[in-house]
Formats: C-alpha cells, sequence, structure tokens
C-alpha cells in the first residue's frame, strides 16, 4: 500500500491535551480555524499515554491524564466532517519529563531487572487497542510510534508488533521515527510510508535532504515529515527541536524557518508532505499570537507561509 497520490498537507492536532479537553465547544472551533488558517487537507490526531520513568514496563493508557476513547473518536469525527483525512497516532512518554526517546533496557535479560519483552507486550497492547479504533473510525493512516531512539534497533519486535496491527487495522501504517535517524531504522519495509521528524536548522535541510533521500531510493516507499516545525521564538530557526531554548517571542524566526524547509523540499518529489508541529485544542486568543513564541502558527505569519505552500501542492 502506498501513501495515494495526494499530497499530505498536514497539521498536528490536539498534542498534550488531558482528559476532558477534547470534547469541549472550544477544540472543535480549534480543528476548524486550524484547517481554514493552514489550508490543510490531513491531520495528525497525536495523544499521549504515560509510563512512570524510562524503565517502567507497564503503559496504562486507560488512564488519566490520557484523552478518553469517546474523546479520540470525537476527535476523528470532527475532522472527517471537516473533509480532513487522519492519521490516528498515540504516542508514550514519561511521567519524570524524560524523553521518549530514552526508553531504554538491557539488551540481554537480567533477573529482576525491566525487560524489553515486559515493555513490548504491554506497548503492543496499547497500540493494538488505538489500532482498532483507527480501523472502526475510518482512519487513512496509522502511526505506530513516535520518536523511540532506543527502540529502534529492536528490529524482530517492531516486526512482530508491525504483523499484529496489520490484523486489525487495514489502511496505510507508519512510524515517526527521530530526527537524524532515517537511515538508523531497518524495518522499513514492514511499512507502507517512511516518516521522520523534520527539525532541522535552516542552514542544513539540503544536506540533510541528501541524506534523507538515499533511504528513501533505497527502500523505495513514499516518505513524508510526520512532524517539522519551528517555535517563534529568536534563536529557533537554528535548533527547531529545542522547546525549552530562551529567547523573545519572533514571527519572523518561524516565517524565516518555514520558507527555508518548503525551499529545500521544494525540489524533492520524493518529499511527499509534512504534518507540522503542531495546533493545540485550546488556542491562545488571536490578539495574543504576537506574544506566543511555541510552535503553533495561529495569527502569525508562518501561517500565510505555510497556506500559500499547501495551496500550490495539493491543488495541483
Amino acid at each position: 500500500m502506498s501513501l495515494l497520490n495526494e499530497y499530505v498537507g498536514g497539521v498536528t492536532w490536539g498534542f498534550m491535551g488531558r482528559r476532558g479537553t477534547w470534547t469541549t465547544e472550544a477544540a472543535e472551533a480549534s480543528m476548524g480555524l486550524m484547517k481554514s488558517v493552514t489550508g490543510a487537507n490531513w491531520t495528525a490526531i497525536a495523544f499521549s499515554a504515560i509510563q512512570t520513568t524510562p524503565q517502567s514496563t507497564e503503559i496504562p493508557y486507560w488512564e488519566k491524564p490520557t484523552v478518553t476513547d469517546e474523546e479520540v473518536v470525537r476527535a476523528i469525527r470532527k475532522a472527517k466532517e471537516l473533509t480532513l483525512k487522519v492519521c490516528l497516532k498515540p504516542i508514550v512518554n514519561c511521567a519524570d519529563g524524560t524523553w521518549r526517546a530514552h526508553i531504554n533496557f538491557f539488551d540481554k535479560d537480567v533477573p529482576c531487572e525491566p525487560k524489553w519483552s515486559e515493555w513490548f507486550r504491554s506497548y503492543t497492547d496499547f497500540i493494538l487497542h488505538y489500532a482498532s479504533i483507527a480501523q472502526e473510525s475510518g482512519c487513512e493512516m496509522f502511526c505506530i510510534g513516535c520518536e523511540l531512539v532506543q527502540t529502534d534497533r529492536r528490529e524482530a519486535e517492531w516486526r512482530a508488533l508491525i504483523a499484529e496491527v496489520r490484523k486489525v487495522y487495514h489502511g496505510i501504517i507508519t512510524y515517526n521515527c527521530d530526527k537524524y535517524q532515517e537511515d538508523n531504522v531497518t524495518w522499513w519495509d514492514d511499512l507502507d510510508v517512511i516518516s521522520s521528524s523534520g527539525y532541522y536548522p535552516e542552514q542544513d535541510w539540503e544536506a540533510q535532504l541528501d541524506r534523507i533521500e538515499a533511504v528513501v531510493k533505497s527502500h523505495n516507499k513514499p516518505f513524508f515529515f510526520m512532524e517539522a516545525g519551528c517555535p517563534s521564538r529568536t534563536g529557533s530557526a537554528a535548533i527547531p527541536n529545542d522547546w525549552t531554548l530562551q529567547g523573545e517571542p519572533s514571527e519572523e524566526e518561524q516565517r524565516r524557518f518555514y520558507q527555508a524547509m518548503f525551499g529545500s523540499c521544494e525540489s524533492r518529489e520524493w518529499v511527499r508532505g509534512f504534518m507540522l508541529w503542531d495546533w493545540p485544542a485550546h488556542l491562545y486568543p488571536l490578539e495574543e499570537a504576537a506574544d506566543n513564541d511555541d510552535y503553533c502558527m495561529y495569527g502569525k505569519s508562518a501561517a500565510g507561509v505555510i497556506k500559500a505552500y499547501y495551496g500550490s501542492k495539493i491543488n495541483n
């Protein structure tokens, strides 16, 4: 199965949403504004389940603060009403604040130590739960993982998970590898689409695209950036993945990053789109946009750049 012939002009919606925040009128209005402001034709509906630490082996996705199944289905339904195609994207995070890329265990099982087998058993239950929801609600794509860098080497476990997902979900399946990791994943051949996080410095896009292109061509798979974006903050265009970077709010910084990213990707026909990061379920007021220094583009000059670029790609 391929990524379709349609360009993915997407925006990620809802991440950091906590239980109870997706069933409000504000959340529905947010998604509508996302489409009208950016011209998107796709959205990645993203949410987190929380394990306690990077070495915990249980992912209690049924507990707070994870949004409920009802909230997930309602968000998908709203996207469909807006004629957006949907990638459902369940993500695992750590309650202690450690980034998910550091979830890791010994490669050899050691008595009394947490094990990969235990974690993947819980992770499989987590992913299959939402794969079933993706199937039942008609999601066009399902993302089986996000930026789990230390797990990428566990090829056998990932291939087993993909096989289980395919038993319950029949749409397009992808995995969102982290930035700089595209050539470290050895099991792309089991997936329909290669996708990664495009948080590359504004001056480094050409070199990174050259590297990624070799991976895409070697696997002969469709590719798009499942995440890409930049905070509207001074200095962020050089380190777009650092959400803690100190700097003053700057629409110009964000706009410049998008122009650099789109400009470099324009000549690469194999880049089949983006799910830009990100658009919250509860937006800041429009009059506060100039003081907002986060990734969201609402009310900022980057939004016009995005809408114009997506319009040129989606309508051709």
